[in-house]
């Protein structure tokens, strides 16, 4: 006869803990962080792969650091398209798309000529089309939980909000520097 009311008791324990992990999350997803200057222009961007952190500097002065995902294999350097590799190297961005399907992009110019040479010595293609961007469209309710995974085909993943920032304070031929 005990066991019966066991189980309850452990059925709502455990819905409670579920309830409040929920909570929590939404909690973390919801809470503001600090945002980057509305007029501030980035001039150089520095990534280290292994913190998983991207660094926007005006100036030689940090201006913001960012927490980001990659691709989904994300230790050493893309050889390849279809690695799930992240570049790693100096770079520009070449390119803003305000209509992506993951939110908005920066492009990165990757390959360059070291990159296409490797990876034809591979008897591969390089690949291209590496961003730093947002979530999907209709995912950005993910949010910063984006953060906790890496699940890109090779790019630099933000939160929408933070695309938007980096979006209007970035200018094409911005340097990139995409560190180990």
């Amino acid at each position: 006869m005990k066991r019966p009311r066991n189980r309850r008791i452990v059925l709502k324990t455990v819905i409670s803990l579920l309830v409040l992990l929920c909570l929590g999350l939404i909690g973390y997803n919801l809470y503001p962080e600090p945002t980057l200057d509305q007029h501030a222009k980035v001039d150089k961007l520095i990534v280290y792969k292994s913190k998983r952190t991207l660094l926007a500097y005006s100036k030689g002065k940090l201006l913001k650091s960012y927490r980001i995902s990659l691709g989904g294999q994300p230790v050493g350097a893309k050889e390849f398209e279809g690695d799930l590799k992240t570049p790693e190297g100096l770079y520009t961005i070449n390119d803003k798309n305000q209509y992506s399907s993951y939110h908005k992009n920066l492009g990165v110019s990757y390959p360059n000529e070291q990159d296409i040479a490797h990876a034809k010595s591979l008897g591969k293609d390089a690949g291209g089309d590496i961003k730093i961007h947002g979530l999907r469209n209709g995912l950005g309710f993910i949010g910063k939980l984006q953060r906790h995974m890496d699940w890109t085909f090779g790019c630099m993943a933000l939160t929408n909000a933070e695309i938007d920032e980096l979006f209007d304070a970035v200018l094409v031929g911005t340097a990139i520097e995409i560190n180990p």
